[in-house]
């Protein structure tokens, strides 16, 4: 088949969206279908990823703003392809793409994957809870097939009235995560000495430090660090146009020598920081998150995992039994469920096992994607 995937950022940026889409082209190019992506061009830099098993259309935007771009050239690059994949959200293509499917009818197959709702902050806010309530419905009711990564954050969010109207629109596809690359390993030795960990249990939180992902919770879980037990230490993994925030505040505190930023890691080392840690922690303050790819990943390494009580995310493991939910934004709750874990050496490996187990079970790449392309086959005819 010859499948187009439309997203909003893609390689090298490191997004859950992003990494979704990517994780989509290579395997289902591998498997003998016709993949194009096409996202915006950001920055020249965005060039730097480059493959010869499937075509990337970095289209230059007419107007950009953060991780939006609005791309006219879409009206006319969508021609002659068996489905048209689109990666909700994406301001600036997802009107264009529900106008081509308005135009074209039956001719254009139109999967969207959901993959969040969209909060933000300020004018923004307001721009988009209006999308949301007013152009969002439209465009997911105009597609052949919606896929989501779970009910409950269907249910409990601004897809719960499309969902409730149309229900056989919706399937579940969840992120997935590949097992030949997260599976688990020794603690690195030269990690160990290079963050002097030796004589300390280690969590981590892998995820963007910009803008875009405010919504991680990241000086909350700072903020937060005191109250955890003295022997516990944070590696923060990720890059973005707020991690000098978080280092000054790192700073102002005094946890210069407990809280460490290793910056972008490449996907070849990813594995290695989260085979180096006891516990991985998500503590995002909103429903902008709604599964968490970073749970999976640490999950295939055996490793428990903690998250803030958020629709969609709490349903990724399982809780006390792979891992253990806290009230969103609660410090003195985090605290307990970290401290409660990192403490008990037989319920940390207990956790990370049942962790691992569900992971092959449910969220393994060639499964999921197998799933997808029953989905896209079905369309096709």
């Amino acid at each position: 088949m010859k499948i187009a995937h439309i997203v909003c950022r893609y390689k090298p940026y490191k997004g859950g969206i992003s990494n979704i889409a990517y994780e989509y082209a290579k395997k289902l190019s591998s498997q003998g279908h016709d993949i194009t992506v096409f996202t915006p061009l950001y920055e020249e830099k965005d060039n730097e990823f480059k493959t010869e098993k499937y075509k990337i259309e970095r289209l230059k935007p007419l107007v950009k703003f953060g991780n939006a771009a609005f791309l006219p050239q879409l009206l006319f690059k969508l021609k002659n392809f068996n489905i048209i994949h689109l990666h909700y959200p994406f301001f600036g293509a997802a009107c264009l793409v529900w106008l081509l499917k308005l135009l074209k009818g039956e001719n254009f197959k139109l999967v969207i994957s959901y993959h969040m709702d969209v909060v933000g902050g300020g004018v923004l806010k307001i721009f988009f809870r209006l999308h949301s309530k007013l152009i969002m419905p439209l465009i997911i009711r105009s597609a052949d097939k919606v896929i989501i990564s779970s009910t409950d954050y269907a249910e409990n969010g601004d897809l719960k009235n499309v969902l409730d109207k149309y229900p056989a629109k919706f399937t579940i596809i969840p992120p997935s995560v590949d097992l030949q690359r997260f599976f688990p390993k020794e603690k690195d030795s030269d990690l160990l000495n290079k963050y002097n960990l030796q004589d300390n249990k280690v969590m981590l939180f892998v995820g963007g430090l910009d803008q875009a992902h405010y919504f991680k919770g990241i000086e909350f879980l700072i903020k937060s660090f005191a109250k955890f037990e003295n022997n516990v230490k944070l590696i923060i993994v990720g890059d973005g146009d707020l991690k000098n925030n978080y280092q000054n505040q790192v700073d102002s505190l005094g946890l210069n020598d407990k809280i460490f930023f290793a910056g972008k890691v490449s996907d070849d080392g990813l594995p290695q920081y989260y085979n180096l840690a006891d516990l991985v922690v998500l503590p995002s303050i909103d429903k902008s998150e709604s599964f968490g790819i970073v749970l999976i990943e640490a999950m295939a390494c055996a490793k428990p995992v903690i998250t803030s009580n958020l629709a969609g995310v709490r349903n990724v493991y399982d809780n006390q039994v792979s891992g253990l939910v806290f009230e969103t934004s609660n410090s003195a709750d985090l605290a307990d469920k970290v401290n409660e874990i990192l403490s008990d050496n037989e319920l940390q490996q207990k956790m990370g096992q049942a962790a691992l187990t569900k992971v092959k079970q449910e969220y393994s790449l060639d499964i999921l994607v197998s799933k997808l392309i029953k989905l896209y086959s079905k369309l096709n005819g």
